[in-house]
């Protein structure tokens, strides 16, 4: 089968197989079992344009629904983030008067409720109607639906042209990002700019974390590939910034051509892409090569666990959680439950490989002898959160950047 690079029609080839996959947020009843929806979750990167991408996609409708189970609210970390990015916003490029500022995936409204407390016009786009919902509770100004030219079309016809367009790990849940660079070109004011943060390939590269790869994320950027893609729309990349969000993200910042500075930041971090090889396809042999020993040391530890009789819970029902379980075939057998304290979740099964999902009550009540921390990119917060379990003699199971163990 012939595989076509999603951003420049160049022919790709997958570099490894995590083989197949479920929904990554599909978490399901045991009604659901035998309906599973399975794809064979393939990346691969093209030589080409230097896009990290999968290669084979869900139905975005069947990722992003009424039922969509992940709530921007639930972290108080990712709460903060929002505020100081909406504030960094504001003070660098909304001082024309009465500004406008749309949200791309705009989830339950987290990012967008900033603006609204200081009565700047905003609008959030967010196509799963569930969360859409819960930030209309917040008194978010919220369109339910995707990103695209007529949906540019549609906002700039009732709100008229914004002066920034931003998202928080969302550009790389969208297969059509011409579509999107299309809408953002007939959405933006002249001088208007368009800011996203991703999770970064990098630090992805560089750490093993390979659960950054599922269904919602079809690309992983770099500053090479972002500055390569928009440029074919009329934009450039006029500064970068490093966040530490997700494990490892980037913040892009995006102008039409000539209309504003290029800050010295986009060429370096160009260079450091080339030296650490980002553009070369033997980077990805090896991450694959990387990925086979977690996996091996992952199922080796639980396997240990098992032996000795102590209990192991995973900690955090994450979309990334997905990714590792499935990989590494780890199941009930190995793992207890899922601890997590989304309610949509609690109650059901893991996507997959259906480990239960409990309250995160139920965690408190005894705690296992082992904790395998899924949210690794909360990593401070939930230590901070869970002293007490070190100190009742619990051991963590890490793997980014490694497998490993953490007693006290």
């Amino acid at each position: 089968m012939i595989l076509n690079c999603r951003v420049c029609e160049t022919i790709i080839q997958p570099f490894m197989s995590f083989g197949k996959m479920p929904i990554a947020n599909g978490f399901l009843d045991p009604e659901d079992f035998t309906m599973e929806y399975f794809y064979e979750l393939k990346p691969a990167f093209c030589e080409n344009c230097l896009t990290f991408q999968i290669t084979e996609q869900p139905d975005p409708k069947k990722m992003f629904h009424q039922n969509y189970a992940f709530f921007s609210r639930t972290s108080k970390r990712m709460v903060s983030h929002f505020k100081s990015y909406a504030d960094w916003i504001t003070r660098e490029y909304l001082s024309s008067p009465d500004p406008f500022v749309v949200e791309i995936g705009s989830n339950d409204g987290a990012m967008m409720e900033n603006f609204s407390k200081n009565k700047i016009r905003h609008l959030g786009v967010e196509p799963s109607e569930n969360v859409a919902n819960e930030a209309r509770k917040h008194g978010i100004n919220t369109l339910c639906s995707f990103f695209n030219l007529t949906t540019a079309e549609k906002i700039t016809s009732e709100y008229g042209l914004a002066d920034a367009l931003i998202a928080a790990n969302v550009m790389c849940h969208i297969p059509d990002l011409h579509g999107v660079a299309r809408g953002v070109d007939h959405l933006l004011k002249p001088k208007g700019i368009l800011v996203f943060e991703e999770p970064y390939l990098g630090d992805m590269i560089q750490n093993t974390a390979y659960d950054q790869i599922y269904d919602e994320h079809v690309y992983i950027f770099s500053a090479r590939s972002v500055k390569n893609i928009f440029n074919k729309h009329g934009f450039e990349l006029i500064d970068v910034k490093q966040q530490s969000t997700h494990g490892g993200s980037m913040r892009y910042i995006l102008a039409r051509k000539g209309k504003r500075p290029v800050s010295p930041n986009v060429d370096r971090q160009l260079t450091y892409e080339d030296n650490i090889n980002l553009h070369l396809k033997g980077t990805y042999d090896r991450f694959r090569e990387r990925c086979e020993l977690s996996r091996k040391d992952l199922v080796a530890i639980l396997q240990q666990q098992k032996n000795a009789g102590k209990r192991v819970v995973g900690y955090a029902a994450t979309s990334k959680s997905t990714t590792v379980l499935n990989y590494c075939g780890i199941g009930p057998d190995l793992i207890e439950f899922i601890s997590d304290t989304t309610p949509i979740k609690q109650g059901k099964y893991s996507p997959g490989v259906h480990i239960p999902v409990r309250p995160y009550e139920d965690l408190q009540k005894c705690y296992p002898d082992g904790l395998l921390l899924f949210a690794w990119n909360h990593k401070k917060e939930v230590m901070e959160k869970e002293s007490n379990f070190l100190d009742q003699g619990g051991e963590w199971i890490t793997y980014v950047p490694q497998v490993a163990l953490i007693r006290k």
